[in-house]
């Protein structure tokens, strides 16, 4: 069995869709992340080789920040980088929120050492996506493309959610979407749940789905069965 090395850049709690998605926490996560400088990646080579075994399938699994800042990416890059001289696969996870075409070289360098990425894709409606997470989701779908232009493996991931994502019309879209993407290795539709509200409630949060109910398996699987549809859609 692969042992798995999971490093995590801003450590959140995963609340529902992600904590990540409320505005609330995106303070917190830029300030997490603006710890990391230049001097930690320097301190981290001197490590490196107790971190990392020789290569004998393990796996290195980074969790990208929905607010990643320059030292941040640098920071991911040279530990794939440390990683893939180790024979250690890679694999990358985030929503690609800060990707920008007038600013490729970065994400470039990243993929360079990034063996998979495992994208969350919480909204295919631009205003929907805007309701619910405070942010377009244009950046999100470019940066799809730009992997699938990169023939860079991508795992999607996408939370149906109950008033707000289960809807055959947003579900079939996202199948749409995905058909023009060449570089899909798997397709994980995730039930939402309700395990979050507790929490919250320990850290003395608003949670804002705590209206919202939980997915049934049922309603999973006519989810996935409307992505599936939009994807075989021929126009």
């Amino acid at each position: 069995m692969k042992k798995i090395i999971c490093l995590l850049l801003v450590v959140s709690v995963i609340l529902g869709l992600c904590a990540c998605s409320f505005k609330e926490e995106k303070s917190v996560a830029i300030k997490m992340l603006e710890a990391f400088s230049d001097d930690d990646i320097v301190e981290f080579r001197k490590y490196a080789d107790e971190f990392f075994s020789e290569g004998d399938g393990d796996e290195l699994y980074a969790e990208f920040s929905e607010v990643l800042t320059k030292q941040g990416i640098d920071f991911v890059t040279e530990l794939f980088r440390l990683a893939k001289q180790k024979n250690i696969h890679t694999a990358l996870d985030t929503s690609g929120i800060t990707f920008v075409q007038n600013k490729i070289e970065k994400f470039d360098e990243l993929l360079k050492y990034t063996d998979l990425v495992l994208l969350d894709i919480k909204h295919i409606d631009e205003d929907e996506h805007k309701k619910l997470t405070g942010h377009s989701n244009k950046n999100i779908l470019e940066f799809a493309k730009y992997l699938s232009d990169n023939k860079k493996p991508m795992w999607v991931r996408h939370v149906v959610v109950p008033e707000i994502t289960f809807k055959q019309e947003y579900l079939f879209e996202l199948g749409k979407f995905l058909k023009g993407l060449n570089n899909i290795t798997a397709l994980d539709v995730l039930p939402y749940h309700s395990m979050a509200v507790s929490k919250y409630k320990k850290l003395g949060m608003e949670y804002q789905l705590e209206h919202i109910p939980q997915l049934t398996k049922e309603e999973a699987l006519q989810a996935r069965n409307w992505i599936v549809e939009g994807y075989k859609f021929n126009a």
